[in-house]
């Protein structure tokens, strides 16, 4: 070879070393792809879409029904539409819509109804003005709960089929909530000035909680034996829907009496002890809400005196979901470090508010250390607290080492899903093709899931990671 062939191989080894050291290297080449597609959304949209995403672990099933869904389901049930309060009414006792109501199946062929409903029922549109974004939001679930539990099945199997097309493997959907126990909660009572956790368990149980216990596991097998005949997975157990492992959490709502809380966090830990369907217990309504923070203390003290007693049962709080301005600046500042430090949080839900918290860098260095992982629902963030790009603490907690899963909250509301959700992580924080898996990766590593079926759903990510990756 002459001095200038030998010039020639040289720069033309030059040029194709990338390339050969790309194709050696799958992660890299998926990073410049992905570094590639950040200046243009749609394709980078289509290449999150076919990316494996694990699970969403942090997903209200109601919140999470399209409102088209409803509107069908409304259509179905003879409802009605009141159009002052933009909501679903049932009709009178002979089936007729009353005082100006319309039947909601009216909306099927009426657009400025339809619209109209739909923008009630969601985020869409939905410009701040005598009503917050925030107040809009939470106000939307009273606005279709008259929709008859018996479409929960459909809604679960709808919720079900969008997580397989975007490549998910896995959703723990908060399905159930203890409601059903308040009756006996007030007729047991309660001494808010000296709360003997031991005495009122004692007293619950005594009055019949686990009749309750028994009828709420017998909703939770129901609503998944619905999900699954909706699906046809009797027929077709290998569709790619009925390949998604779905498993239930359950609800504690916050914004109830104190002996309420009680008795459905009670009864919420005596269900998952029981019922491997049911994988762990949470606490919903909005956290700025009059009794979540009067009583927040006390409630976190509820549920470390529950996870104490039934160990085995595992906890994910909605924790720091608030915002300067929310709230008076003390109430920001203890919110997540008690739901870690007294409730033994295994997982937080937002954390929006970890700078403002009391020490946030201790707080994320525990969080670090005792492997609590964040549910990050960066749309939900922006749009109920205003929380968007810089403002959000998702760097801050990257920075500090704290495991992390991208997760939808409440896609039908919000009018979004968990694709969405990692196109903002990947363009809004310029997550590198690396964060995002490990973000995926975390998803299962964390869930609640059983363990031979956890081990095995991460072992399907895995091959679907290197199937992506080719």
């Amino acid at each position: 070879m002459n001095s200038s062939t030998f010039r020639h191989a040289r720069r033309l080894g030059a040029l194709l070393w990338p390339s050969l050291a790309l194709a050696a290297d799958p992660s890299a080449a998926m990073e410049a792809r992905l570094a590639q597609l950040r200046a243009d959304p749609p394709a980078l949209y289509a290449f999150l879409l076919r990316m494996p995403k694990g699970g969403d672990l942090h997903n209200h099933l109601t919140g999470a029904v399209y409102a088209e869904s409803y509107l069908d389901a409304a259509a179905e049930d003879g409802l009605c539409a009141n159009l002052r309060a933009g909501s679903l009414v049932p009709p009178s006792k002979d089936g007729g819509c009353v005082d100006g109501d319309v039947p909601a199946a009216r909306a099927a062929s009426d657009n400025a109804l339809r619209n109209a409903l739909i923008d009630s029922f969601s985020m869409r549109d939905f410009w701040p003005g005598r009503e917050s974004a925030h107040d809009h939001f939470f106000a939307t679930f009273t606005k279709f709960n008259a929709v008859k539990p018996e479409h929960r099945g459909a809604f679960l199997a709808d919720l079900t089929r969008r997580a397989a097309e975007q490549n998910e493997s896995y959703l723990e959907v908060m399905a159930t909530n203890g409601k059903p126990v308040n009756p006996l909660a007030d007729k047991v009572g309660w001494n808010q000035d000296n709360a003997d956790f031991d005495h009122n368990r004692e007293q619950l149980l005594a009055a019949g909680l686990d009749t309750f216990v028994e009828q709420l596991r017998a909703r939770v097998d129901d609503t998944e034996k619905s999900r699954r005949a909706a699906l046809g997975c009797g027929t077709e157990p290998d569709s790619p829907a009925c390949r998604v492992v779905v498993r239930y959490l359950f609800e504690v709502l916050r914004e109830s009496p104190a002996q309420q809380v009680f008795a459905q966090a009670l009864a919420g830990f005596r269900l998952a002890a029981a019922d491997p369907l049911l994988v762990g217990v949470n606490f919903v309504q909005a956290e700025d809400g009059a009794i979540s923070m009067r009583d927040y203390h006390l409630h976190m003290r509820i549920m470390g005196y529950l996870r104490k007693t039934y160990p085995k049962v595992h906890v994910t709080l909605h924790a720091g979901e608030l915002a300067p301005g929310l709230v008076p600046p003390e109430g920001l500042r203890f919110h997540i470090r008690e739901a870690v430090e007294i409730a033994g949080a295994e997982r937080i839900g937002h954390g929006v508010d970890l700078s403002y918290e009391s020490d946030s860098g201790g707080l994320a260095e525990l969080m670090r250390r005792n492997r609590v992982l964040v549910e990050i629902s960066l749309t939900s963030n922006d749009q109920i607290l205003g929380v968007r790009g810089n403002q959000h603490p998702l760097p801050e907690y990257l920075k500090a080492g704290v495991p992390m899963a991208i997760s939808t909250d409440d896609e039908g509301v919000s009018r979004t899903h968990l694709t969405q959700e990692f196109l903002r992580a990947a363009i809004d924080y310029k997550l590198s093709y690396a964060e995002l898996k490990e973000m995926a990766r975390n998803s299962l590593k964390y869930a609640f899931v059983e363990e031979p079926e956890k081990t095995r759903l991460q072992k399907d990510l895995e091959d679907r990671f290197r199937a992506f990756e080719k």
